[in-house]
């Protein structure tokens, strides 16, 4: 067991630098509620954007469509491969909108191995196995991300909600099988975003050809959760250049708007990561 917790330790350290991209990409109380899961139909209190012939209407829509919450707090078993190497981890995400996401990264046995905290201005990330920790100005990740990645898009995805920037009046709309689809470009990335009937994201999809950078988000399930539809399952593909990496979340605990804490601290022991 603790070749197998070292061996995971390893592939952490070897690669500190994507994780930060997968803390960045993904992002639940007491005791385990029982999942409802969700189909998801457009209901009488939520406006379709199909029944309304301006695109700024349409756009409010999906906006009030978004979960609203001021804090988050999740659970979610994990499938992290990156390149190749494969490992199963447990995330704990806790978020205070607009402010901070926490994220903890546990291995075989409950072994805390990572623990990351991502403000709108700073990266801070901890391997706890080799005794590293890593710190960044937050555009540190438009390296591996593309520039037009900012806070905000970290915590759409997170949240399932749809990235702030691509609800613009450029986007092009087009209309389904009670789906909808939007369109366009933002700088020099293509997106498409398909929402369904109850305006919520069931896929994100980003890519800067000239950069070599692409990401597909796909929320493929969704649950009742303290009021509110959220995904449950959220699948993330990420091509940057020679770096690929797929995420894989099931979240198993979710609740919103709870008291939290952000616990975090670098030991004075630890050293500066490559």
């Amino acid at each position: 067991m603790r070749e197998s917790i070292l061996n995971n330790g390893l592939a952490i350290r070897s690669s500190v630098k994507l994780i930060a991209l997968c803390c960045l990409l993904l992002v639940f109380s007491c005791k385990s509620k029982k999942q409802i899961l969700v189909n998801r139909v457009a209901k009488d209190t939520v406006s379709n954007a199909n029944a309304v012939n301006t695109k700024t209407a349409r756009l409010a829509a999906i906006r009030a469509a978004q979960t609203n919450f001021n804090t988050f707090s999740g659970k979610a078993k994990t499938r992290l491969d990156i390149n190749g190497n494969s490992n199963d981890v447990t995330l704990n995400i806790r978020i205070q909108r607009d402010k901070k996401i926490w994220v903890s990264v546990t291995a075989i046995a409950g072994i805390e191995v990572a623990r990351a905290m991502i403000t709108p201005d700073s990266l801070l990330l901890i391997n706890k196995l080799q005794s590293v920790y890593l710190r960044k100005p937050f555009n540190y990740v438009n390296k591996y991300a593309g520039k037009q990645v900012n806070y905000k898009t970290l915590e759409s995805v997170m949240m399932g909600n749809a990235i702030p920037e691509l609800l613009t009046e450029d986007a092009e709309f087009n209309s389904a099988n009670g789906n909808i689809t939007l369109t366009g470009s933002l700088n020099e990335m293509v997106f498409k975003l398909i929402l369904g009937p109850d305006l919520k994201v069931t896929q994100t999809n980003l890519s800067n050809q000239a950069a070599g950078q692409s990401l597909q988000v796909t929320n493929s399930a969704f649950i009742q959760a303290t009021n509110r539809v959220t995904p449950s399952q959220i699948d993330i593909n990420s091509s940057v250049k020679d770096k690929k990496m797929q995420v894989n979340l099931h979240f198993i605990k979710i609740d919103f708007d709870l008291p939290l804490e952000f616990p975090f601290n670098i030991p004075s022991r630890y050293t500066p990561a490559d």
